[in-house]
């Protein structure tokens, strides 16, 4: 059976892993609220009014590309591109083809970064085959002007970084309802993952700690889940209305 991300592949590993793709989403959700086209999230009301559910619909999306056959895997890349098809004829003009690229280059920057801050440095080749493979998804969604190699998408992303973020009002509103879902402590934590994670344009304009105190205590972390104290941790760190749902995306 032919797969559309191979069996051994790297991108595999990052989104077989919870606490990783926990860490794409903290980074993404502080960028998400800077981007200048966030006001197409509040159209729909889905992000604003419930973020941590929006997180796992969009996770389920993701695994269903990078863990499916290729027939499957082409068939929710169309599917997605059909929502927001339909998003746009309800709103009554396009999403601008440099927000769709925002949101790939999201995906590949911060698999790559949630991987190396718990795990390891990625070799190149492995970053390509990130990069390679949500380049094909935004193939797939028809994204034009996509950069053809990894060294080419480094200097567009850093370009876009530039260009696209803006603090505005629904960068609050959206931080807002981060610390109503998960409350003082655990947001506080979310903007500690923020500060590691995103590029310093993002830490700017969300005023993230300089030198955040979570820095220091990644290597206990590590220390905790090679013990085995990894379910422990979770459940401690993260609500526990969710805690099953962020069990199941261990694959």
């Amino acid at each position: 059976m032919t797969y559309f991300v191979k069996p051994d592949s790297i991108v595999r590993e990052i989104w077989g892993d919870a606490d990783v793709i926990l860490l794409v989403f903290a980074g993404s959700a502080a960028e998400f609220a800077l981007n200048r086209a966030v006001d197409w999230l509040f159209f729909t009301g889905k992000l604003p009014a419930d973020p941590i559910a929006r997180l796992f619909s969009t996770v389920r999306y993701a695994q269903e590309i990078v863990f499916a056959p290729e027939d499957k895997a082409r068939q929710a890349i169309a599917r997605m591109s059909a929502i927001h098809g339909g998003v746009e004829q309800k709103r009554g003009y396009q999403i601008p083809d440099w927000a769709y690229r925002d949101v790939l280059y999201m995906l590949i920057d911060y698999s790559m970064r949630a991987f190396e801050t718990l795990h390891r440095p990625l070799t190149n080749s492995e970053k390509d085959e990130v990069f390679s493979t949500f380049r094909e998804v935004g193939a797939g969604m028809h994204v034009p002007d996509l950069p053809g190699t990894l060294a080419d998408w480094q200097i567009d992303r850093e370009a876009h970084l530039n260009r696209d973020l803006v603090h505005s009002e629904f960068t609050d509103k959206l931080f807002q309802r981060y610390r109503e879902q998960l409350g003082s402590w655990r947001y506080n934590l979310l903007r500690q993952v923020q500060a590691v994670l995103v590029p310093k344009q993002v830490v700017q304009q969300l005023e993230l700690p300089k030198k955040p105190a979570l820095a220091y205590s990644i290597g206990l972390y590590k220390i905790l889940i090679g013990l085995g104290f990894r379910s422990v941790v979770q459940r401690i760190l993260l609500p526990t209305a969710y805690l099953d749902q962020i069990r199941e995306l261990d694959r």
